[in-house]
């Protein structure tokens, strides 16, 4: 009986320090996606530092926010910065297919005005994003300087492509001098 009321109150205790965690995590809502204002990239936190929708042919296909240690609106300091930053998108059409994406960013890749993707990169970086798209998916593009940039797709780890290089190649895809969407390059930047 001694151990059944031990273990109850455990259950008891991580249930309360559960709803507690996940109460004190604040959320903003963008484009009606919640992303939340803090998180961590490799135990460093960071903070929401702007969020926007990418449309294609007037519909809304992702929005992606960008995570900062420090909230800045300078977009070359950012892409260069060898510091934990992150990109976390949310699908909200099930328009955007992996085939799409895909096609977005090596467009992406080639309009980058900052950083250098080799061939091998670009291959690896879509082979971790191999299986299908659906609406509501959530792809996480966490840069770690010990590391290099970690794809998550769904809470799950694909894959880590290492090098600061290849980082400031894929976040100009999104911030650079020729951004997949100026007005989300804006949002993301905190500047409308």
């Amino acid at each position: 009986m001694k151990t059944l009321n031990t273990l109850l109150m455990l259950v008891i205790t991580v249930t309360l320090t559960q709803t507690v965690f996940s109460q004190s995590k604040k959320t903003k809502t963008f484009h009606g996606v919640e992303f939340y204002t803090e998180s961590e990239i490799s135990n460093v936190p960071v903070m929401i530092n702007g969020a926007g929708v990418r449309t294609k042919y007037f519909m809304d296909m992702y929005v992606g926010a960008l995570y900062l240690k420090k909230k800045s609106k300078e977009a070359s300091t950012i892409i260069n910065a060898d510091e934990e930053m992150g990109i976390h998108i949310r699908l909200v059409s099930s328009m955007v297919t992996r085939e799409r994406f895909k096609e977005s960013v090596t467009e992406g890749f080639k309009n980058a005005s900052s950083g250098k993707a080799t061939a091998d990169e670009q291959k690896k970086f879509m082979s971790y994003l191999s299986e299908e798209f659906k609406d509501q998916d959530k792809i996480y593009l966490d840069y770690d300087p010990n590391n290099g940039t970690k794809v998550f797709k769904n809470g799950e780890l694909k894959g880590t492509i290492p090098g600061l290089e290849f980082k400031k190649a894929l976040f100009a895809i999104w911030l650079g001098t020729k951004p997949a969407q100026q007005s989300l390059k804006d949002e993301m930047l905190g500047k409308e």
